[in-house]
């Protein structure tokens, strides 16, 4: 048995802190408000999860050194937007050598880092892994079997989170590509933006398939620019990732896709939608990674200019298809004919 603060008391961080308690570990979660601690510990019911009923032996509180104190593993769970000002506060509270893993998906405007580089740098005597992958925590929360990828360059430090996580309905694998999942995890829901709008401009499976498939190309063309490794954008946290936030209704991203898709703002579809967008937070990030790293990223650059330069959507869906004519892919052709090359 372990003993693990969850921080930050969203749905996702709550789906997790449900099922570590029902691996046998004590878990303490850590909430940015007393009253939202209060209301938790009161009704053990998370606002945006109605219907759950949270174990008695999750606690509760809104003093983050009595969440951080004595702990074997801290889960960092707030929204990418408030990881770097709650590890700030997390600091005096943070030994040498303790094992802090994110299950946060984003990359910080201001400084393009990964949830995981945040850690690293305002925590640096930590031990710092990520967890991400295929999930939502809607389904998570009830046992529905689920897989997902524990990152570290210690393998110590992965194989550990593997372990206290595992269960018959959560398989964990590891991997030391530590970038590589979190650029797929982040990168993803700007892509599910694209998708979402389709479906609420009435596009069909066709369009879905197309921005999946052009979708992990370009996250993959710019990872790999970045040092991250191709198979892993080929797993679970990359392909695999962006095929269930494209596709489920359970998907933030995709959601607000759809709210904009029928003509709402940025603005309106965040505020209906009620819970952070992770993929808007990380849609400049990801241009400017583009930008940095001489990458084309054809999708995500009209994702952009939707959201914050008032582009009409068929315009842009029309840029798109209207683009300089181009092979699919023909780096790693066997055999290539003398034609092609």
């Amino acid at each position: 048995m372990a003993h693990i603060a969850v921080i930050g008391a969203g749905t996702w961080g709550t789906g997790l802190a449900r099922l570590l308690c029902d691996n046998g570990h004590t878990v303490r979660m850590w909430c940015p408000f007393e009253e939202e601690a209060e209301n938790l510990s009161r009704t053990h019911i998370q606002p945006n999860l109605p219907g759950i009923i949270l174990p008695d032996a999750l606690t509760f509180t809104s003093d983050m050194e009595d969440a951080l104190c004595d702990k074997d593993l801290i889960v960092m769970a707030v929204a990418s937007p408030f990881t770097r000002r709650t590890a700030m506060k997390m600091v005096p509270y943070v030994k040498p050598g303790q094992r802090i893993v994110t299950v946060t998906k984003g990359i910080e405007e201001s400084t393009l880092m990964t949830q995981a580089e945040i850690l690293e740098e305002l925590l640096p005597g930590a031990v710092i892994g990520a967890l991400s992958g295929p999930t939502h925590a809607e389904e998570v929360i009830i046992g529905l079997p689920t897989t997902i990828i524990s990152a570290s360059y210690d393998r110590e430090m992965a194989e550990y989170v593997q372990s206290i996580f595992m269960s018959p309905v959560f398989r964990v694998y590891t991997s030391p590509d530590v970038l590589g999942v979190e650029l797929g995890g982040s990168l993803k829901n700007v892509i599910a933006l694209a998708a979402g709008m389709a479906d609420g401009m009435g596009y069909g499976d066709n369009v879905k398939a197309a921005l999946i498939t052009r979708g992990i190309h370009e996250i993959a063309r710019l990872a790999i620019k970045m040092g991250a490794k191709k198979e892993t954008l080929q797993g679970l946290s990359g392909i695999g990732d962006l095929i269930v936030t494209c596709a489920s209704m359970h998907s933030r991203n995709r959601r607000a896709g759809i709210l904009i898709g029928q003509g709402k703002t940025m603005e309106e579809a965040m505020k209906e939608v009620g819970q952070t967008v992770e993929g808007v937070y990380s849609a400049k990030a990801a241009l400017a990674l583009a930008e940095r790293y001489n990458v084309e990223l054809p999708i995500t650059e009209i994702v952009n200019r939707v959201l914050f330069e008032g582009k009409d959507l068929r315009e842009g869906v029309h840029e798109l298809m209207l683009r300089d004519r181009k092979t699919e892919n023909i780096l790693d052709y066997p055999d290539l004919p003398e034609s092609w090359k």
